[in-house]
């Protein structure tokens, strides 16, 4: 028998049937739940407005003696929730930027030469190589008989040396990787190694080659030398007998050298319309090619190997040729040929994006900065009066060489490349993310 209480409080609780009825997605078994004190408390709130009386706290407390409702931690922990522990720093890594799209880099690529210097006696001619820029920032030009430096830092010029003309004139020139050193070939097929620092000659190469040297290449201490004999001999500058090996397989004058960054491989161009590839680690064989290419229909001097695909070799040919041709070294395919409609004279790879820039003869005389391997046009700088047959670039990459004889005569600066990213010092203040942990050995 209830009492009117119990039965005031009961008819606002819901009768339990069984645990299906009673299971929730969030309270999966309702048993456990007090809702008769939850109940309760509802109906004890709206009935506090209509009773007002002293005896209203009488009768609550009654109602939570009879069923048990003293505990006052329902829905509460038990014991307070653990520290959550962080991982990072919170000074360095509690907000979260934004992600902010990357933009392309954006440059505005000069039309006209930055700075152009005169250059009387220089040779029009398509088979020397009369320009190299050095390590150590200085160029070397040579006019005639003479080999001139010019210092890119101080902007002065200075005189290499002079010879006579039983020895000139100087067909070519090669800076070696440590930027005091030069080599020189010459007119009666002689080689002489300069000293640059001090203005000496160190030594003189007279053995080898039988007519003029037009075109020379170093890998490290081998100096590579191309002539007209249609020979290309291996010089170790180290020692008295200094041929280590000679290629044999051009029939016509040599016009272009140059070895690959790894020194495994080196190509070369002639005037028989070749491209020859050798292979260094063609052991015993080492003299025999690797791949000989065809496709060009005039001589080839444009050489360059790319920088981001060590076996990739780019390729220009001449007047009656006027494409760039892209090799596989590897497999010997021809990857790509594109006809530019003028003489290639010489190839020059970019150190920072992926563009290469091309000089040319008539009808433009221009240079034609291309991008890769869309191989579409993103500049044509012009201002040579005659074909730009000699292109060098700066030690930083961002700066090209250009020279052009005959009716020109004429050294110009093309800003053309870009400049390399420069990356932002990292800030001394942040921590590592981790270096609170202990480091796994």
């Amino acid at each position: 028998m209830l009492d009117p209480i119990t039965r005031s409080v009961r008819k606002y609780a819901p009768s339990r049937n069984n645990s299906k009825e009673n299971l929730d997605r969030f309270i999966p078994n309702r048993s456990a739940t007090k809702f008769d004190y939850v109940l309760e408390e509802r109906w004890r709130h709206k009935a506090s407005s209509e009773f007002e009386s002293p005896t209203k706290q009488a009768y609550q407390q009654k109602l939570r003696k009879v069923f048990n409702l003293e505990n006052s931690r329902i829905f509460a922990y038990k014991n307070k929730p653990p520290t959550p522990v962080t991982l990072y720093p919170e000074d360095d890594y509690s907000v979260v930027q934004p992600f902010k799209p990357v933009r392309p880099r954006q440059r505005n690529i000069p039309q006209t030469a930055d700075k152009t210097l005169d250059a009387p006696r220089l040779l029009d001619d398509y088979y020397v190589n009369l320009l190299d820029w050095s390590s150590n920032n200085v160029l070397a030009i040579a006019l005639g008989n003479t080999v001139y430096l010019w210092n890119a830092n101080t902007c002065s010029v200075s005189e290499l040396f002079t010879v006579d003309e039983d020895t000139g004139p100087v067909t070519s020139v090669s800076w070696v990787s440590d930027g005091c050193h030069i080599a020189v070939g010459f007119h009666n097929s002689h080689v002489q190694l300069w000293d640059a620092t001090t203005n000496k000659l160190v030594r003189t190469l007279r053995e080898g080659h039988q007519a003029r040297v037009g075109s020379l290449a170093w890998n490290r201490h081998i100096l590579t030398s191309g002539s007209m004999d249609c020979s290309i001999i291996n010089n170790d500058v180290r020692v008295r007998g200094h041929i280590v090996e000679t290629y044999q397989g051009h029939r016509g004058q040599i016009c272009g050298l140059k070895w690959s960054q790894s020194g495994q491989k080196l190509a070369s161009g002639g005037n028989d319309n070749l491209v020859y590839i050798w292979d260094q680690s063609l052991t015993p064989a080492r003299t025999q090619w690797l791949h000989r290419f065809q496709d060009h229909r005039a001589a080839v001097r444009a050489l360059a190997w790319c920088p981001f695909q060590s076996n990739m070799l780019a390729s220009g040919g001449g007047g009656a040729d006027g494409c760039i041709k892209f090799w596989n070294t590897d497999t010997g395919a021809c990857l790509n040929s594109v006809n530019t409609g003028s003489q290639v004279c010489s190839l020059l790879w970019s150190k920072t994006d992926r563009e290469l820039l091309s000089s040319h003869g008539s009808p433009q005389n221009q240079l034609t900065l291309w991008k890769y391997p869309s191989m579409t046009k993103m500049a044509e700088p012009s201002g040579h009066q005659s074909r730009v047959l000699f292109t060098t670039q700066s030690p930083d990459g961002c700066t090209v060489a250009s020279a052009a004889g005959a009716d020109d005569e004429t050294l110009r600066f093309w800003k053309v490349f870009g400049e390399p990213e420069k990356t932002k010092p990292a800030d001394k203040r942040a921590p590592e993310p981790f270096a609170h942990f202990s480091r796994i050995r």
